[in-house]
């Protein structure tokens, strides 16, 4: 994730909690009517017209966060987030929106975007950074860590079209996290994206693992 990409979500979240502020007894009891927390998520995305990432932000906050000194210190990062960012979303058109969804990897079909992305790294796929082996004998050995609940791929998609894929792999305790993205579709913001929807899959499927981002092997 680039420096501007960070400086987006930062500002995306800042947001989302200056928008909570303002209408904060509407967020309290869209949380109160929703009957679980992934509906309180839901219910202040639509409140507030903000991405999941920011209804997140929202509903993590603290009653410190309502004090008048934060909100102004939210305020004042907000700021300068907007005075920080140049890039327009015409430049990267996918680094702020939800229009890049995951589905996990599957061996058969997803055998060719594999092959492509090791072809231009040339690193196994699991994360160790040894040679890559044959494409037969990676995708076996994937699919048996995936089998052992060690590893979870998922190739990342805008509408029906392929655009890379996001590894994680289970070492030592914590998620390793990959992203590669096809090098027509770089420098859009797709790998942000792609980085933002890895959340609540690896949340999902490795629970209450830390989740560590590794430099991609080539630029996303």
């Amino acid at each position: 994730m680039t420096d501007h990409d960070r400086a987006a979500t930062r500002r995306e979240i800042t947001t989302a909690l200056s928008s909570a502020f303002e209408r904060r007894h509407e967020v309290l009891d869209a949380i109160v009517d929703a009957p679980d927390r992934a509906a309180s998520v839901t219910a202040i995305a639509e409140l507030l017209s903000v991405s999941p990432l920011g209804a997140e932000a929202v509903m993590g906050m603290s009653f410190e966060q309502l004090t008048v000194e934060a909100r102004r210190a939210n305020q004042a990062e907000l700021d300068d987030l907007d005075s920080q960012l140049t890039f327009t979303l015409a430049e990267r058109p996918a680094a702020s929106g939800d229009s890049v969804t995951l589905r996990a990897f599957d061996p058969s079909d997803d055998a060719d975007l594999f092959s492509t992305r090791t072809a231009e790294i040339g690193a196994a796929g699991d994360g160790s950074g040894k040679p890559a082996a044959g494409l037969d004998d990676e995708i076996a050995s994937a699919s048996d860590r995936m089998f052992a609940e060690e590893a979870a791929w998922f190739v990342a998609h805008e509408g029906s079209e392929k655009i890379g894929l996001v590894f994680g792999e289970l070492v030592d305790g914590e998620v390793n996290v990959r992203i590669w993205i096809r090098p027509e579709h770089r420098k859009k913001g797709y790998g942000t994206a792609a980085l933002r929807a890895s959340r609540s899959e690896m949340a999902s499927h490795f629970p209450g693992v830390p989740m560590v981002v590794r430099a991609p092997g080539a630029p996303a």
